[in-house]
């Protein structure tokens, strides 16, 4: 069982999820992430998660991935602040490859029952001392992305 902030799931790529080359669609392959990002930072903050996505920090596609093929995407909670958490999410192929098929960053919020930010309920876990998790963590490091909520709730009084 992985700890209470890393989830690993499975999908079989479906003729559904192809694209017209008969590989993983990209809108697919955000959709799988997603769900799996989603999925660990539930499983992070607790029951008392109301997280909302804030954003898609980055996506790395490497190879294409055929219909048949059964993957394994790992996620887990690489970053956390006042109200917002950020997942990694790397997916492999369940063969004996060493590259990543895909990776990203995804950004989450919690919110009040207005769906502004609201703080974290309570200490969240990451999996930073992990070196499988490093390259996505460098990454993360490099992204100096902040939000703009003030400034868009600022602008709406004026």
């Amino acid at each position: 069982m992985s700890e209470d902030h890393e989830i690993t799931t499975h999908r079989l790529i479906l003729p559904a999820d192809a694209n017209h080359y008969g590989t993983l669609y990209a809108g697919s392959l955000l959709k799988y992430g997603l769900e799996a990002a989603y999925a660990a930072a539930t499983r992070g903050v607790g029951s008392k998660a109301n997280l909302m996505l804030r954003r898609v920090l980055s996506v790395e596609c490497r190879r294409a991935v055929p219909v048949g093929a059964l993957v394994e995407i790992q996620g887990a909670i690489l970053q956390v602040r006042q109200c917002h958490i950020v997942v990694g999410v790397v997916g492999m192929p369940l063969t004996n490859e060493d590259v990543p098929w895909m990776d990203g960053l995804f950004g989450f919020v919690q919110v009040n029952e207005k769906g502004l930010p609201a703080e974290l309920p309570e200490t969240i876990r990451t999996a930073s001392n992990k070196t499988f998790w490093a390259p996505l963590i460098n990454r993360l490091e490099e992204t100096k992305t902040r939000g703009a909520t003030a400034e868009w709730l600022a602008a709406r009084t004026e």
